[in-house]
């Protein structure tokens, strides 16, 4: 397609109507650099220090020349203290990663999960929103905002007004239009899991009160993007780090708001899923002859070592799309190789901002998802199952 072109600041490659996610303060390029490189499934990703990324339940994003992997760490723990922390990691080739630092400053003390980072090109920030619980499941909806990609970020609310505030939201996503819009795609727990989409406010801080109906009901994980001029709402059904995959059904509409219909489940077969991951996102990659879209999803359970924070992630090939704007079936693939755009040199040596632990206080000692025991620190008794999940 001859190229992309980037512009001056934020608001890239305009010409391909890609909007925050392609960005850059470079100057125009006719043809920016490309490399093939290879995306690895079969093995754990590190970043420069030789440490496992630990980044779950988040997304990938392309802001100012430059890969961004943001995400939740869990370390040793089974997922449910305190001391869930979000994560940034930075790549110039999706290969080679740098640890950024943590997102929140020592945020009020809850269970956090579901980062998810876009670019306001109406203010120029970078705006946070995420699912964290007082206590669970006292869902709520938290936003932040940052002049810089990598934060820290501050926090502006710890509880969004969107529809279903009094019902204890759960796992959420963002998406921007075309037209700067922002949406937030969402569960609800207290209403069976329900999946609805809100229109965001001029500054990304809130909701407008425009709601969609609701899509689906006991399901979660949702992500939502625009191909052309159709919208895609992917989640499937609730499985609480489940290893077995929550499946990837796809709803189409004209409008974010809807109607929407669904059309496949692209990580189904038979009644099993193609990939065993839980969906966190669809990652809008730029390469020289347009964008590939790749779904991700956090492989639970399948850490080699013991801990989930050291669980797979896996990165899809791109999706294909049919002529009538359909998406064909995830592709299970170890590895496989594509030809991106190259983003910018890694950043120079600094000191990452990392908040210290905190005492674990109230952790609950039998893990919902797997029956496990748990000890003090919310880490899994080795051996130990008190049912069968």
């Amino acid at each position: 397609m001859g190229g992309y072109h980037r512009t001056m600041g934020p608001g890239g490659f305009l010409a391909l109507c890609l909007m925050l996610f392609l960005h850059s303060p470079l100057a125009l390029a006719a043809e920016p650099p490309s490399r093939v490189v290879t995306i690895r499934n079969n093995v754990p990703r590190h970043d420069s220090q030789g440490h496992i990324i630990d980044a779950h339940d988040g997304c990938l994003q392309f802001f100012n020349g430059r890969y961004y992997l943001y995400g939740t760490a869990y370390g040793k723990t089974a997922g449910y203290t305190i001391n869930n922390r979000f994560r940034v990691y930075s790549s110039a080739d999706l290969v080679h990663w740098y640890f950024e630092g943590e997102l929140l400053r020592s945020p009020p003390d809850g269970i956090y999960y579901r980062p998810y980072v876009v670019f306001n090109p109406h203010t120029r920030r970078y705006v946070l929103w995420y699912n964290w619980y007082p206590k669970l499941w006292d869902g709520r909806v938290g936003v932040a905002v940052s002049n810089t990609p990598d934060g820290p970020f501050r926090i502006v609310q710890t509880r969004v007004p969107v529809d279903g505030a009094d019902q204890h939201p759960g796992d959420g996503s963002l998406f921007v239009d075309r037209d700067g819009t922002g949406y937030f795609i969402y569960s609800t727990i207290g209403q069976d899991h329900a999946i609805r989409i809100e229109q965001l406010n001029a500054d990304f801080t809130s909701v407008t009160g425009r709601v969609s109906p609701i899509l689906a009901r006991q399901c979660e994980a949702p992500a939502l993007f625009r191909r052309a001029d159709t919208y895609y709402a992917l989640f499937d059904h609730t499985c609480c780090f489940c290893q077995q995959g929550s499946g990837a059904r796809v709803l189409v509409a004209s409008h974010p708001l809807g109607p929407w219909r669904q059309v496949a489940n692209i990580n189904d077969f038979d009644g099993r899923p193609i990939v065993s991951g839980q969906q966190t996102f669809v990652a809008q990659i730029p390469t020289p002859d347009g964008i590939a879209y790749a779904w991700m999803a956090d492989r639970w359970d399948s850490r080699p070592d013991g801990w989930k924070g050291h669980d797979f992630q896996y990165w899809s090939p791109p999706l294909r799309f049919t002529a009538d704007g359909s998406i064909l079936p995830i592709q299970n693939e170890p590895s496989w190789k594509l030809d991106i755009i190259t983003g910018s040199p890694p950043p120079p040596i600094r000191h990452p901002y990392v908040w210290p632990a905190k005492p674990v206080v109230g952790t609950i000692r039998i893990d919902p998802c797997y029956g496990t025991l748990l000890n003090a620190k919310g880490e899994p008794v080795s051996g130990v199952t008190t049912h069968t999940k």
